[in-house]
């Protein structure tokens, strides 16, 4: 038989021993992870009994994502599972695969193994009856990420990712998540955010491939290596950071050399997870889970005294100009018709008629700060931080190359301690709590002590039975803290969960740019409404969409004009009107809201 061999399993002196594999590089354990012939999910089916497939479609995608109804043997019984799990590729044969991949048909099919909409949907469908039959999920990862295209954008990707975790953080019935290979970035995170999450001892979960946080870090793809051993993404380094429960066992090898050892000690790690999370009541399984997300993550805290070296209030709204009504025209303006570059001035008052959004070629002339939108939804002076998340910092657990530095250059730059600030305050006299992000703070990207806020803050919503109100905005999430800053993203949804079960609304303003682990978190949830002229929201960014695809996106590609156009932006919002539609809300409710 046909077999496939990574560069460093033909040396002579290679063997699958653990002492052997302790001296490969972090790149190359990350090859082994996603090695073509380590099982997948299809071949553990072995280890189940009564498996039945459900949930099918055929649209393009869906099999990236398979579902089966299913028992397991427990030394207590049978137990009844949905499972749902993540087929990177039609088989785990290197010999079928290279003959499969030659039929361009199929091979398109397969989107190289990275899961599209309709690969989500079909997931939700599992999840739902999962619920209705009473069956414990469980959840099998193995993906490179999500579909990086504009037609999985236009089809909803973020949105639906948010959904699944949503779901998962919801659902009545106990979860399990098995990390079986690699389970890269939002792909993987949609599904991983269960109760209980077991990794295969030579997986990998990470929050950005190394390839690629070499590039961003070191503008270079070549020192993928050293961006992958700071990055700490093997399955035992996520065992450290407490992200994940259990390390299962490949007790005699890697799983591609020795699928039967590694089949039946995954058998044994569920029965004995599964065997517990079903002895807990029903009516106590959301309980558990909340308890089981509120220490997910790390963070520092900071004395009150510190905030003297940089706390300021700092706006990024651009000054009216006096008397002359016009400004300078931005660097780079070009006609989009004939690409001629125009250099006249700017007529100022329509341009703020337009959100600071350039009506010629689309540039966005200022993103505003936290402190502008505190101060355009909420009345004025009412905003008082929250004692209890002021102090929360960011931590790195990493020790990623010049990520302190960074954290304090951006604290002097937006008067923050961190991205995201939380605090009481009132709309139109009713009281709320509000949380705001900073693009200006590393981008606004998500990470552990935003994640922490947001929970505290939602515990305050919930002892002043008050609306919750988030203004979202941010790149995704936070590399310089490795995976643990994408697994606080589940905690978010729990968190949110918890506000609307108690009845009380949760509003997000969604702002430019929300993408990757800021749309499939705050971004997906409550009642969204979009700023307008907002641009850069959804899942993969345009950058990284024109770079895999190799073509331009579409001229309004993932504006608000675009999503409304798709159905996914049911609510836009001038952000002068922001206080007055948030009011309402409160004061007469909302269809989409739902106790």
């Amino acid at each position: 038989m046909k077999h496939f061999f990574l560069p460093f399993e033909k040396h002579e002196d290679f063997s699958y021993t653990p002492e052997t594999i302790l001296r490969l590089s972090a790149f190359e354990k990350y090859k082994l992870s996603f090695h073509p012939e380590r099982p997948k999910y299809l071949d553990y089916l072995d280890i189940f009994d009564n498996v039945e497939e459900c949930c099918n479609n055929d649209d393009h995608g869906a099999c990236l994502i398979q579902t089966h109804r299913a028992m397991l043997e427990t030394p207590k019984g049978s137990l009844e599972v949905m499972l749902i799990g993540q087929q990177s590729a039609p088989t785990s044969s290197f010999e079928e695969l290279t003959e499969l991949m030659q039929d361009y048909g199929l091979a398109m099919q397969w989107n190289q193994g990275m899961p599209t909409p309709a690969s989500y949907q079909r997931a939700l469908q599992a999840i739902g009856l999962a619920e209705k039959e009473n069956r414990l999920i469980i959840t099998m990862i193995d993906t490179p990420g999500a579909d990086p295209t504009e037609e999985a954008e236009a089809g909803g990707i973020a949105w639906k990712i948010g959904k699944c975790m949503q779901a998962l953080a919801e659902t009545p019935v106990p979860t399990i998540s098995v990390i079986l290979n690699r389970g890269c970035s939002g792909g993987a995170i949609a599904l991983s955010g269960c109760d209980r999450v077991l990794a295969m001892e030579h997986a990998t979960y990470l929050v950005i491939s190394p390839e690629a946080c070499s590039s961003i870090l070191f503008r270079t793809r070549a020192k993928a290596d050293h961006a992958a051993e700071i990055s700490r993404i093997s399955a035992g380094d996520a065992l450290e950071q407490g992200i994940v429960d259990t390390l299962v066992s490949e007790p005699e090898g890697p799983a591609h050399r020795f699928p039967a050892a590694a089949k039946q000690s995954l058998k044994t790690a569920l029965a004995k997870e599964a065997m517990a999370l079903s002895s807990i009541p029903s009516d106590k399984i959301f309980s558990a889970r909340t308890e089981r997300w509120r220490t997910i993550g790390q963070w520092n805290e900071i004395a009150e005294k510190d905030f003297a070296r940089f706390e300021k209030n700092v706006s990024r709204c651009l000054a009216n100009p006096s008397g002359y009504q016009f400004i300078k025209r931005h660097k780079g303006c070009r006609n989009p018709v004939d690409g001629k570059r125009i250099y006249d001035p700017v007529y100022f008052p329509a341009l703020a008629d337009n959100n600071n959004v350039c009506p010629d070629c689309g540039f966005r002339y200022t993103r505003l700060s936290a402190r502008d939108y505190i101060h355009l939804v909420l009345d004025r002076h009412s905003f008082c931080e929250h004692p209890d998340t002021r102090h929360l910092v960011d931590r790195d657990i990493l020790d990623f190359p010049e990520y302190q530095a960074k954290l304090e250059k951006a604290r002097l730059a937006t008067g923050m301690a961190s991205a995201f600030i939380t605090g009481d305050g009132t709309v139109s006299g009713h009281d709320v709590v509000f949380c705001a992000t900073d693009f200006g703070f590393l981008g606004g990207s998500f990470c552990m002590a935003t994640g922490e806020k947001i929970w505290r803050a939602a515990e305050i919503a919930l002892d002043r039975r008050c609306p919750m109100i988030l203004q979202a905005a941010g790149g995704g999430a936070r590399m310089h803290e490795g995976c643990s800053s994408m697994v606080s993203i589940p905690k978010v949804h729990v968190a949110l969960s918890r506000v609307e079960r108690a009845s009380l609304p949760v509003i997000t303003v969604i702002t430019d740019p929300t993408l990757g682990g800021v749309a499939i978190g705050i971004g997906s949830r409550g009642i969204q409404l979009f700023e307008y002229k907002a641009g850069n929201i959804g899942f993969s960014g345009k950058r990284v969409i024109e770079q895999y695809t190799g073509k331009k996106t579409s001229p309004d590609f993932q504006t608000t004009s675009w999503l409304k156009e798709l159905g996914h932006a049911k609510h836009i919002v001038k952000p002068e009107n922001l206080r007055q539609k948030i009011a309402g809300i409160i004061e007469n409710g909302h269809p989409e809201h739902k106790p």
